[in-house]
């Protein structure tokens, strides 16, 4: 084999090896606008998401634009949308109807810690997120019940995990299509008003989408946290396909 065929052979490899690589590339939109309460461990949250895009063949686009919810065409390009501590409402009646066709329609979505205070007035979003914030006590550390040992989200934590963080009551229990992946043990701390079963993450379908909540992340530190991190990656692995 001559040197040219042998370059030529070398090239074309090259090509198929990068369109391969490209193909597998997984595009999630980040999205972090807030009409509400804005956290100030949103930078950290954006950190912590682009080392784990590094290390996952992931590409995040980051917005706090509701423009870009405008229509299905635009969104169906992302395998999953991330709402990063979006707080009020965010979305006109034209996104809502947009996002709502992509979530039906197999879009995924992830929320970090405060989805349930989203939107609030939105019935088919609160439906979908399956349960309503109500408020929260103080930050303080709390024994957390891992309810499900097999999901992505939750199988590399203790079954009884302690964990500092901002604790979320809801206005009534979680929708019983919601499957529980993490409860808190309001005997641990001091503010709970759900009773014997206060969920704080979950996972559920909405025709042929993915939803996974977690109410868990308000602080800098649940950023660089170990534990906490294997949770939301597994919980967006979960929701964009992968195992």
């Amino acid at each position: 084999m001559n040197k040219k065929l042998l370059q030529l052979l070398f090239t074309l490899l090259f090509l198929i090896f990068t369109s391969l690589s490209q193909a597998k590339t997984i595009k999630i939109l980040v999205f972090s606008k807030t009409n509400g309460f804005r956290h100030k461990s949103i930078p950290a949250a954006k950190e912590a998401l682009i080392l784990m895009a590094k290390q996952h063949n992931w590409t995040l686009t980051f917005t706090e634009d509701s423009l870009a919810f405008n229509d299905y065409k635009s969104l169906k390009q992302y395998k999953a949308v991330i709402f990063l501590m979006t707080t009020g409402k965010v979305f006109g009646t034209q996104q809502e109807e947009a996002f709502q066709k992509y979530i039906e329609k197999g879009g995924g979505l992830i929320t970090l810690h405060t989805g349930t205070d989203c939107e609030m007035k939105w019935d088919w979003y609160m439906n979908t997120i399956g349960g309503k914030f109500k408020n929260h006590p103080k930050q303080q550390q709390a024994k957390f019940i891992v309810e499900d040992s097999i999901h992505l989200a939750t199988k590399q934590l203790p079954k009884e995990w302690m964990h500092f963080d901002e604790i979320y009551n809801f206005v009534s229990p979680i929708v019983s299509t919601a499957h529980i992946l993490i409860s808190v043990d309001e005997s641990s701390y001091t503010g709970g008003t759900m009773g014997t079963i206060h969920p704080i993450a979950w996972y559920s379908y909405c025709k042929k989408g993915k939803i996974f909540q977690t109410a868990l992340g308000h602080t800098d530190d649940c950023y660089v946290d170990k534990e906490m991190l294997e949770h939301v990656l597994g919980g967006i692995n979960w929701v964009i396909g992968v195992k």
